[in-house]
């Protein structure tokens, strides 16, 4: 019945928006408030393009949003258009509520070979339908505060070539070290350095980081040759009671016990990373590239970039994610919706408008020099994070059914483990019970 709709919907489409189809406003739906003004300036290019057509644009804080979508498409009343994850599209498109592209997108002859290497895939479900076009990509790396970096007597050009392992921690743990202050001012390779009353964490964690951990840990995971599962996209076993992933986790659990890095306690007080690293007390925080102008607005805190360490595979590691736009299966406007999210993935949105914003990198390979150079002018040399596409060390992000399964197990698993009420040998049923997900 679902793919019977899908055909009605698509024949509906017609001859598509060159073909002259009635006026229509579409309703479009973000969650990221600071992307929303440079999406605004899409939308005005596109109605300029395209008069008939007219972009409404809401925007939701993440919780709120997914929570909305959800009763949105319970209740009938589901944007158009909206930017999805790729956590989130494969349980949507099973459910039927996305209209597949695949068909438009060979009709209108969109050239996906002007993406990033890989991030079109990643919007194609295991029954060869597409749902999304790629929109940007990110990866993660350091940021730091300089000012916490000169203090500490560490030269800013250490932190592009620093090391990790996890069984000392290599050269990176001996700068988180030396980053931590106590009240007393005593630092973390300092001895009678108090590790109950730190001042200053040598290293911020955002969560637990569940089963994904993209700016917690997976930067480690990968460069210590682990990877989430046998296959990607669509696996069928994962991998996380892997030696390698257990010995990671020990090592990031270690940094907590030495007091370099905050306690489950203080990540989950309900302060955010970035609000904690602009009060003074985290001195580096590994985060992704879609934050970086936030962490440059803190006022008082000078900050600048550093790669992710270099790991035991004798290379670094990022995971390589990117958003697309879907289009709900029930819209009203199949004709208007598809031409939005065309021009959306198109160089006249990516490249002219979006990557002069300097706040997200683009999916579009030819506009990623704009970006940098957008980012530059405003004093942020953004090269540790697209030295992973440069240099090869890019993961695509995993790309799963079952994934909101997952993350729930992962959830209470890694919760577990970093407050130390659960050892790392916590990996193994959980694993199980993922597995079973998949027969």
């Amino acid at each position: 019945m679902i793919a019977g709709v899908a055909t009605l919907l698509l024949s509906g489409c017609g001859a598509g928006p060159e073909g002259g189809s009635g006026p229509a406003t579409i309703d479009y739906w973000l969650w990221d408030a600071a992307q929303q003004p440079q999406y605004q300036a899409c939308a005005d290019a596109f109605h300029k393009a395209n008069p008939q057509y007219t972009v409404k644009i809401t925007q939701y804080g993440w919780d709120d949003y997914w929570n909305t979508l959800t009763t949105a498409f319970v209740s009938g009343t589901a944007p158009d258009v909206f930017t999805s994850h790729l956590s989130r599209y494969p349980d949507l498109a099973s459910q039927g509520q996305l209209l597949p592209i695949t068909d438009l997108v060979t009709r209108d002859k969109v050239d996906l070979s002007m993406y990033q290497d890989g991030l079109a895939d990643l919007w194609v479900t295991k029954d060869g339908q597409r749902y999304g076009l790629p929109k940007d990509f990110d990866t993660v790396a350091v940021i730091y505060n300089t000012d916490k970096l000169k203090e500490a007597g560490i030269k800013p050009e250490e932190m592009s070539e620093l090391t990790w392992n996890p069984q000392d921690g290599g050269t990176y743990e001996k700068v988180i070290a030396r980053l931590t202050v106590d009240q007393n001012g005593k630092r973390g390779d300092e001895p009678g350095f108090d590790k109950n009353h730190v001042a200053t964490y040598g290293l911020g964690l955002n969560t637990s980081g569940a089963g994904f951990g993209q700016t917690e840990w997976s930067m480690y995971t990968m460069s210590n040759g682990w990877q989430y599962a046998d296959q990607n996209p669509w696996p069928s076993r994962f991998n996380y009671a892997d030696p390698k992933f257990k010995e990671t986790v020990t090592w990031l659990t270690s940094l907590i016990d030495k007091g370099y890095v905050p306690s489950m306690d203080i990540i989950s007080s309900g302060v955010g990373q970035i609000d904690t690293y602009g009060a003074g007390k985290y001195a580096m925080v590994t985060e992704g590239s879609w934050n970086t102008k936030t962490y440059w607005a803190l006022k008082g805190v000078k900050s600048a970039l550093a790669p992710t360490p270099i790991g035991p595979t004798g290379k670094r590691a990022s995971l390589f994610n990117g958003l697309a736009d879907n289009i709900s299966a029930g819209t009203d406007n199949p004709d208007a919706a598809w031409a939005w999210v065309k021009f959306l993935a198109s160089p006249a949105c990516q490249q002219d408008i979006v990557a002069k914003q300097a706040v997200v990198f683009p999916a579009i390979k030819s506009a990623t020099a704009e970006a940098e150079k957008a980012f530059a002018d405003a004093g942020i040399d953004v090269k540790p994070f697209t030295m992973h596409v440069k240099d090869g060390t890019t993961h695509l992000a995993p790309i799963s059914d079952h994934w909101a399964d997952i993350t729930a197990i992962m959830t209470e698993t890694m919760d577990s483990i970093l407050s130390f009420k659960s050892d790392v040998n916590a990996l193994d049923p959980a694993n199980t019970k993922i597995n079973a997900l998949f027969g």
